[in-house]
């Protein structure tokens, strides 16, 4: 059973690989993909109740991340709607495409570290959009956009879901992650970030912005208040989980039903017609559903691997016939590319106990690192990679051609120099 479960997913990831060439939307091969997994599945067990109940505690996770998906989504969108991000770009000044790519890209390692990947990417390539023409090389930012979310999510226990995993499974601490992998982290941004950037010659042409027509949609109290506030309900989220342990998507659901307030009151002197593009039902026919359909097959497809045992075993493989440590973790970083790196680093956890590694060794940081930031290599490979691809439409192929032997060289360079400081520290 579990070689059809996994001929099935192969089929599947293909179908999305090679989305243009059959010309079949991505959502839906990762749709069919996935209830074709448990299906089998189900129809392979002797114990149906058993398989029903993996599935439901599954999708209890998975629908928390649609759920933030979808409330960060729509923030975004209603930022857009009353044109909040022209508070960014009225300070962004240069039109030098090098320059903007650095100021791009630290935005995001920063911004990643105190938010998450996933939203840092949704705001950034929001933001890429308003700012950057498709001729001027905009997929070249988003994808380094990826690869900066996913380095400043590495070194943060907030920056990225496993992170978060390995801090509240003591495996790490927040002082202990930030202490050793910021480095690395960085390494694994600049060294991209250095190459592409010397690739990056003259300068952008500015899209136009129809300044009248913007002031005539929202006032400048409008646009500010309404930035001001979704920016504030995002950085709240963390904060929100840290002191509620509820999950992440409780926080967003609240900042995002802040908002919905917020701007009812804001725009409740207007008439129906005239308030609809503020109101949140018009960002929520703005959002990207195919995309966030395309995450749930994704996470569903996966989520039958990991229940049916087959990444557990796929982790035992590893430690089987590869003896080297530092190895094992950087192959299960690469892995990450190919599945979701939440999985892998649940099946870790299981196989090494506290006893073998305890707290802040390194072992559980190199892990941090390796697979935060392996998931670059791919585009489908992260979180942030997947809500970038159905944001600007990128291609698998394109950015496997483009981008992800930068991103392999910066994961390489970062492993290497978290593999010096562990022989000096």
């Amino acid at each position: 059973m579990e070689w059809i479960i996994a001929l099935v997913f192969v089929v599947g990831y293909l179908a999305i690989m090679f989305e243009h060439n059959i010309r079949i939307n991505k959502a839906s091969s990762a749709l069919i993909t996935g209830v074709l997994c448990w299906t089998i599945y189900i129809l392979n067990s002797n114990d149906v109740a058993h398989v029903s109940h993996s599935l439901m505690e599954q999708l209890g996770e998975i629908s928390g991340i649609l759920f933030f998906l979808l409330g960060a989504m729509t923030v975004v969108e209603l930022i857009d709607a009353h044109d909040g991000f022209e508070v960014i770009l009225e300070k962004i000044q240069t039109l030098n495409k090098k320059k903007l790519l650095w100021i791009i890209s630290l935005i995001s390692f920063i911004l990643s570290a105190v938010l998450d990947n996933l939203t840092t990417t949704i705001v950034m390539v929001s933001l890429i959009r308003k700012l950057i023409g498709i001729k001027d090389g905009r997929l070249f930012y988003a994808g380094m956009v990826v690869i900066a979310a996913n380095a400043g999510g590495a070194w943060s226990p907030i920056g990225d879901v496993t992170t978060t995993m390995l801090w509240i499974g003591k495996q790490i601490t927040p002082l202990g992650i930030i202490r050793t992998a910021l480095i690395p982290s960085l390494v694994c941004l600049l060294v991209p970030l250095l190459i592409l950037s010397r690739l990056m010659k003259g300068e952008i042409r500015p899209l136009e912005s129809d300044r009248e027509e913007i002031e005539k949609r929202s006032s400048p109290f409008e646009r500010k208040a309404v930035f001001f506030i979704g920016f504030v309900c995002l950085l709240s989220v963390p904060v929100f989980k840290t002191y509620t342990h509820l999950p992440p998507f409780m926080g967003m659901l609240l900042g995002l039903g802040i908002m919905w307030v917020i701007t009812e009151l804001i725009h409740h002197e207007k008439d129906e017609i005239d308030k609809d593009r503020f109101s949140v039902n018009y960002a929520l026919r703005k959002v990207d559903t195919p995309s966030i359909l395309f995450f749930l097959g994704i996470l569903i497809s996966i989520s039958a691997l990991q229940s049916t045992g087959i990444l557990t075993n796929l982790a035992n493989f590893l430690t089987d016939n590869i003896k080297n440590e530092n190895t094992i973790v950087m192959t299960i970083g690469l892995i990450s590319s190919l599945v979701d790196n939440v999985p892998l680093v649940a099946a870790t956890q299981g196989m090494y106990s506290l006893a073998q590694y305890p707290t802040d060794h390194f072992f559980w940081l190199f892990l941090a690192y390796c697979t935060g930031t392996g998931g670059s290599a791919l585009i489908i490979g992260s979180a942030a990679g997947v809500a970038a691809m159905g944001l600007v439409k990128m291609n698998f192929f394109w950015y496997l051609k483009k981008i992800t032997i930068w991103a392999l060289l910066g994961y390489a360079a970062g492993a290497l120099v978290f593999i010096a400081m562990k022989a000096f520290m």
